[in-house]
């Protein structure tokens, strides 16, 4: 299993009309992967002061973030989950991350018991301590991934009804939460390991998609200091049934 990544990742927030319209497009180049749609559970890092987010969100050359990430809704304890380092240097994203098991984790969280002893879980621990960051955000969507079918480097997700919530922050509590986005809405992320391929780029025009500047914790956050996070509707599950 892949523990570090680097590669560019370009955003997009579409319409649900501009999406089916780019899966028509793209679907002789890209499928979705084994596991169709997944609900994600990233839980977020940062200090007293919000430093981590607040850096983040002034786009400085280099920024970072930590948080745990789960694909599906745990069951049990043995769930695996990733403890991960997003570092973003120009533009371009590195990652790395430690696997365990969701007992492994809060272990971790509660007592700092580390749950391997390699040298990327070593770096995560210092990082975490250095900063004195702490789980404080619990952020959900629900996310169809795609592979290309020639090239399986390139990777394509489609997230919707991201939502979040600060009470609650373990990902066995389950997926609810305040939504970022309407229902209309679906952030595209495009990971590339080199040059986006000319047909993709034909497909992004054809149905007006340009890039955006999107951290999702960022956006609740500047939602949060505006006093909009209540305003947000609630997360209704009958949301998934709607997604195609």
């Amino acid at each position: 299993m892949t523990s570090v990544f680097k590669r560019e990742e370009i955003k997009y927030m579409l319409s649900r009309r501009q999406y089916q319209r780019l899966r028509e497009l793209i679907s002789d180049h890209m499928e979705v992967d084994r596991y169709g749609l997944t609900t994600i559970y990233s839980l977020y890092y940062d200090t007293d002061t919000d430093e981590i987010i607040r850096r983040s969100i002034a786009k400085p050359k280099y920024k970072e973030k930590i948080r745990l990430r789960c694909y599906g809704t745990p069951h049990d304890d043995s769930h695996t989950v990733f403890l991960e380092l997003k570092k973003k240097f120009r533009g371009t994203v590195y990652k790395r991350r430690a696997v365990m098991t969701l007992a492994q984790a809060s272990l971790y969280i509660s007592d700092g018991i580390m749950p391997c002893d390699t040298q990327i879980m070593h770096e995560l621990d210092y990082t975490i301590k250095h900063r004195q960051a702490y789980p404080k955000l619990m952020m959900c969507y629900d996310r169809i991934a795609m592979a290309g079918i020639y090239d399986t480097e390139l990777r394509m997700t489609f997230d919707f009804a991201i939502r979040c919530r600060r009470d609650e922050l373990d990902m066995r509590c389950g997926d609810r939460g305040y939504l970022l986005t309407s229902p209309d809405e679906v952030l595209l992320e495009i990971k590339i390991p080199n040059a986006m391929p000319l047909w993709m780029a034909s497909a992004l025009s054809e149905i007006r998609a340009y890039p955006v500047s999107y951290s999702k914790y960022g956006e609740y956050y500047c939602k949060e200091l505006r006093g909009c996070d209540k305003q947000l509707g609630e997360y209704s599950a009958g949301m998934k049934m709607a997604i195609s």
